[in-house]
């Protein structure tokens, strides 16, 4: 037997009330995963990317969402928001909290949505991440059951931030989950949405879960993804925008967990105004293995986006940075930026990365690049003449390298998780701010 076919063998019988598109979305899913399979490194988008780890695995499906309300808030962030919390996939309505939630804002489970919205949920869910993008997508179709729907209402302004929480459980048989999340925001409404995936350090599953964001004219969306998996957890995700014009989408992918992880994004920018910020840490130490691949492509004229990547690599952890930039033929006047900037910790840590820029336009201003470096010794004796000891100062030089990204994050409580994991627990006699302020003057000198 293949492993699609293995894999397919865990796809749950068909509900009696299920609409008819989903069961045969969910049929062109496991068809196109079983005709083409998983991939290799012989294909081009995953040539750096072993995933073997995940098509040799034999992974059930969780059947139950249970888990310890104690556990739970000693991991969750330090944050109030609206929250949707699923374990292993499947939802769990008593650590979800969306009390408060204002007139004109939805935020449902997907099997929820389904059942009350059957036809608006099937005019939108995976029309942007379709069968055809990759084997990943279609195997997610195929089990597409679960997930988180959020719908804006024009003009709808969500001042707390809305988490969708997913955790991952140390079962005595690994498991798989497939969560799929659809952002609808309507003309000028904004909102915050997390994506924050952790759970117990045991925990060996697979999540491959596929995200699809529709923003209407003027509609703001900030979206956060917190990856801080178990460090044995395989963990596949992919992002898909369609902007309209004025829209404005701020992605912030910060992945700290997980021992082989694949980020794809994908923005489409087709109308006047559209902007896309592409804001990515990756910390990675042991044996990890972290790649993200970022596209944007300006469809219309006048569009904008940004990109900053920072990658940290200790110990024998690999990553992989692949961003493109595609301008069609008629995008004129856009601006686009790129840079992939990584901090190598040891000498046996490595990077591959691949900025690039495709332009059939000619009024442009586009610019990419990319670096990979280690610290600076001479910064590490300046540290250490401040009173600093050697392994805190090279602490604080990582987390200053880090400082570009993190200062667009918004949410603090984010932010210091970050922080912590980058820079370890710090004394308490110690100000964090004004010691990366410090490092960073340091290095400028």
């Amino acid at each position: 037997m293949s492993a699609p076919q293995r894999f397919l063998e865990r796809l749950p019988a068909r509900r009696g009330d299920e609409p008819s598109w989903v069961a045969a979305r969910r049929q062109a899913g496991a068809a196109r995963f079983e005709a083409i399979g998983f991939p290799t490194r012989r294909d081009e988008e995953w040539k750096y990317t072993d995933v073997r780890r995940i098509a040799d695995g034999d992974f059930g499906l969780a059947t139950h969402a249970d888990y310890d309300r104690d556990q739970f808030e000693s991991q969750r962030l330090a944050l109030d928001a609206y929250q949707l919390v699923f374990v292993d996939g499947r939802f769990n309505a008593e650590l979800s909290d969306l009390e408060g939630l204002p007139a004109g804002a939805s935020v449902q489970p997907l099997s929820q949505a389904i059942d009350q919205d059957a036809e608006a949920i099937g005019g939108s869910l995976g029309r942007l991440a379709g069968v055809d993008f990759s084997p990943f997508t279609a195997l997610s179709t195929a089990f597409a059951d679960e997930g988180a729907v959020i719908r804006l209402a024009p003009g709808t302004v969500v001042e707390k931030p809305i988490s969708l929480v997913m955790l991952s459980r140390a079962n005595d048989v690994p498991v798989m989950s497939h969560p799929r999340v659809l952002i609808m925001a309507g003309a000028n409404s904004e909102a915050t949405v997390i994506e924050h995936y952790l759970g117990e350090e045991e925990a060996a599953n697979f999540t491959n879960v596929v995200t699809e964001v529709l923003l209407e004219r003027g509609a703001i969306i900030d979206h956060y993804k917190l990856q801080e998996a178990s460090l044995s957890d395989l963990h596949i995700a992919s992002i898909h925008v369609d902007q309209t014009r004025d829209s404005r989408f701020n992605s912030f992918n910060l992945s700290l967990g997980g021992a082989l992880v694949r980020n794809d994004l994908v923005a489409d920018l087709n109308a006047e105004g559209a902007e896309t910020g592409y804001n990515g840490l990756f910390f990675v130490q042991g044996r990890q293995h972290v790649d993200n691949h970022t596209l944007v492509n300006h469809n219309a004229p006048r569009t904008f986006s940004n990109e900053n990547y920072k990658g940290i690599l200790d110990d024998r952890a690999h990553g992989v940075f692949n961003g493109k930039v595609y301008v069609k033929r008629d995008a004129q006047q856009i601006e686009a930026y790129q840079n992939n900037a990584n901090l190598l910790l040891s000498d046996r840590a490595e990077i591959d990365t691949k900025p690039e820029l495709v332009i059939y336009a000619d009024d442009v201003k586009c610019s990419h690049g990319a670096t990979t470096g280690q610290l600076d010794e001479e910064a590490v004796y300046g540290l250490r003449a401040r009173g600093i000891d050697e392994p805190m100062a090279r602490a604080l030089l990582t987390l200053a390298f880090a400082g570009e990204v993190m200062e667009q994050v918004k949410l603090h409580a984010i932010a210091e998780r970050v922080e912590r994991a980058v820079a370890g627990r710090l004394p308490e006699r110690f100000n964090l701010a004004d010691l990366v302020e410090t490092a960073e003057a340091v290095q400028e000198a």
